[in-house]
């Protein structure tokens, strides 16, 4: 599993936040199952940002059921009062349950009519053991899920095996090295990536990068960021501030002050 924080720009000021690892009903749908908690004084608000992951996700809250496609730039969610969401960070072999293009849900999101899905997680979450209640509730999500998607097709095993290479090789820097490792072409990968991702390889590759760029400048203070640039595979410190600057709105050095008092 990845760390706990990458992708959470901010992690001082998340809620009461948990992931749990899918279990093997579900190891081929699932990365990994999110909770937050949360209790935030009235007339408050707590922001939330993340560079998301370049998946989907189902998520589960007391108000419904939502599945949101790929993000293309920085998330944020303002969160107030009392309450919680279960959220699953989906494989590509689960999206075709939802979507037949998922790319049409970049930056969006859709809301399945699952209201025995929303009713066990909902009772499961009522628990008054913390770690029992978020177990149960994973629980309930997997096997739904499982249920929804059904059996997996090789096509499908092949999708995932491309964003595990992309998403845990850091030599990975072109969509050629992808193609490469998995011995097949570009444009088979093009293919697996429009149907199960919604986001091209190159911007798989992109967003792991910026992750890592983001998750080295916080946790590492007195690394040069030009030596992170080129572990990275940036062509030098101006690219990898070019990218913060695109889809983070902010640079590298800026983040890392704003990140001072966080660590």
């Amino acid at each position: 599993m990845a760390s706990q924080f990458k992708g959470i720009l901010y992690p001082a000021r998340l809620p009461d936040f948990h992931r749990l690892p899918a279990g093997p009903e579900v190891a081929e749908l699932v990365q990994w199952f999110w909770i937050p908690e949360w209790d935030i004084d009235p007339g408050r608000t707590s922001r939330q940002q993340l560079i998301a992951f370049p998946a989907s996700n189902l998520v589960v809250e007391p108000g419904g059921v939502e599945f949101s496609g790929p993000t293309t730039r920085v998330a944020h969610r303002d969160l107030s009062g009392r309450s919680w969401a279960v959220g699953a960070l989906l494989r590509p072999a689960a999206i075709p349950a939802f979507t037949a293009d998922p790319g049409s849900l970049r930056d969006t999101s859709l809301h399945p009519d699952a209201p025995e899905l929303q009713a066990s997680v909902t009772a499961a979450m009522a628990g008054a053991d913390p770690g029992e209640r978020r177990q149960r509730a994973a629980d309930a999500l997997a096997v739904w899920l499982a249920a929804a998607v059904g059996p997996v097709s090789a096509e499908a095993r092949a999708a995932n095996r491309m964003v595990e290479v992309i998403g845990g090789s850091a030599e990975v820097l072109r969509i050629e090295d992808v193609a490469d490792v998995l011995a097949t072409s570009p444009r088979t990968l093009q293919r697996l990536a429009r149907k199960y991702v919604g986001l091209s390889p190159s911007a798989l590759i992109r967003r792991r990068r910026l992750q890592e760029a983001a998750d080295r400048s916080r946790t590492e203070p007195l690394a040069e960021l030009a030596d992170i640039a080129a572990d990275l595979g940036y062509a030098d410190h101006a690219h990898l501030c070019k990218d913060f600057q695109r889809y983070l709105g902010f640079t590298p050095s800026s983040y890392r002050r704003s990140v001072g008092g966080d660590r």
